[in-house]
C-alpha cells in the first residue's frame, strides 16, 4: 500500500519533534527511514517501508525544527545577555548606582543661594561672602504676606546690595497679582546689575496676564522667568516657553524655608525638559526646596535641572565654598546619571 507523509512539528522543546502518519494517495518505490528522531521522547512511528518521496519531506521537516530551535535558543540567550549587560551597565563603584543620564546635552550646572537663612542684620555682608563662595547667582525671596504667608523685603533692599557685591541677582516674587502688576518694573530695576540682566521670576499662579508680565520684564533689561507651585501642572506654562530664559520648578510649597523636598516633582521637570530640547529652546530649568548636597540634588540634575536654589542646604556649611564645590559635584554627577546611596 503506498503512503503519504504527515508531519507534525513541535518547537516547545530544544528539539522538534516529529509524528509520521500513513495514508494512500501516493505510489513510490518504498524506501526504509529512522524513526527515533526526538531527545524529548517522542519517536516518529512509520511502516518500515515507505516512499523516498517521504524520507525527503521527513528531513525537510527536521531541518526546519532544528532551525527553529535554534532560533529560540538564540533568542533566549540574547534576552539573558541584555539583561546581564543592563545590569552591568546599572552598577557604578563605590556608593555610586548608574541611571540614565538627562535627556539632551546636559547645560551647565548653576549654584543659586537664597538668601532667607541668611543673618538679615549683615545681609549686604553675607551676600559678598556668597559671592566669595563661587556661587553663581544669588537669589532674594520677595513674600508679600498674600500669595504666600509670609514677608521679607521688597525692592529697596534688593537695590541696596548692590554696594557690597557684583554677582548677579535672581528675585523670586512670591506675591499676588495686585502687588506684581503694580511693582514688577521697579523689582526688574532693581534686581538687574549694572550692565548686565537680572532673573526676575513670577509665578504663573499669580500672573493674570502672564505674557505681558514676561515681556515687560524683557522689556525692563531683565531675565524673564516663570515659577510653578508643587502642584502646579507643567502645561501650565508650556505656552509661554518661548518668551523665558528660566523655568523655576519648586519642589516645596513657597513661604518658608528649610522645608523638606517633595520627590514627586522629577516627572514635571522631565516633561518640561523635554519640551525644552525638542523645540530646541535655550531655558534653563532650577529647582528650589529641600535641595541638599544629597540625592536630592542628583536626582533633580538627572530629571534635567541645571539651576539648584539652595538656602539652609548651603548656609549649613561654615565654609560656604566647600558648599558650593560638594552641591555642584553631586549635580554634575546626577547629569551622568550618578547617584548617591542617601
Amino acid at each position: 500500500m503506498a503512503l503519504k507523509a504527515l508531519i507534525f512539528l513541535s518547537t516547545g522543546s530544544s528539539a522538534a519533534s516529529f509524528v509520521v502518519l500513513p495514508a494512500t494517495s501516493l505510489h513510490a518505490p518504498s524506501v526504509p527511514i529512522a524513526a527515533d528522531v526526538s531527545p524529548d521522547g517522542l519517536r516518529a512511528t512509520a511502516p518500515a517501508r515507505t516512499s523516498s518521496i517521504h524520507g525527503a519531506l521527513f528531513m525537510m521537516g527536521a531541518a526546519i525544527g532544528a532551525s527553529v530551535a535554534s532560533h529560540r535558543s538564540g533568542v533566549r540567550k540574547a534576552l539573558s545577555c541584555g539583561q546581564d549587560c543592563h545590569s552591568q551597565n546599572s552598577r557604578r563603584s563605590g556608593s555610586r548606582v548608574g541611571l540614565r543620564a538627562v535627556y539632551g546635552t546636559p547645560r551647565k550646572v548653576q549654584i543659586i543661594p537664597s538668601v532667607l537663612p541668611a543673618d538679615f542684620g549683615k545681609l549686604g555682608e553675607e551676600c559678598k561672602r556668597l559671592e566669595d563662595a563661587g556661587v553663581d547667582r544669588i537669589q532674594f525671596d520677595v513674600m508679600d504676606g498674600n500669595f504666600v504667608p509670609n514677608l521679607t523685603f521688597g525692592p529697596d533692599v534688593i537695590a541696596y546690595m548692590k554696594k557690597y557685591t557684583s554677582v548677579l541677582f535672581e528675585t523670586q516674587l512670591m506675591v499676588a497679582q495686585p502687588c506684581l502688576d503694580a511693582m514688577l518694573p521697579t523689582f526688574v530695576e532693581a534686581t538687574n546689575q549694572p550692565g548686565k540682566p537680572g532673573v526676575t521670576i513670577v509665578h504663573v499662579e499669580a500672573a493674570t496676564h502672564l505674557h505681558r508680565n514676561l515681556g515687560q520684564i524683557r522689556a525692563g533689561g531683565g531675565s524673564p522667568s516663570v515659577a510653578l507651585n508643587p502642584h502646579t501642572p507643567a502645561e501650565m506654562i508650556e505656552n509661554v516657553l518661548d518668551l523665558v530664559d528660566h523655568v523655576l520648578v519648586m519642589t516645596v510649597n513657597p513661604g518658608f524655608g528649610g522645608q523638606a523636598y517633595i520627590p514627586t516633582m522629577l516627572p514635571k521637570i522631565r516633561k518640561i525638559r523635554k519640551w525644552i530640547v525638542d523645540r530646541g529652546l535655550d531655558v534653563d530649568i532650577e529647582v528650589d526646596g529641600g535641595i541638599k548636597a544629597n540625592k536630592t540634588i542628583a536626582e533633580c540634575a538627572e530629571a534635567g535641572a541645571n539651576c539648584f536654589i539652595a538656602g539652609s542646604g548651603l548656609f549649613a556649611y561654615d565654609d560656604l565654598s566647600k558648599g558650593v564645590t560638594e552641591l555642584r559635584s553631586l549635580a554634575e554627577a546626577g547629569q551622568k546619571g550618578e547617584m548617591p546611596k542617601e
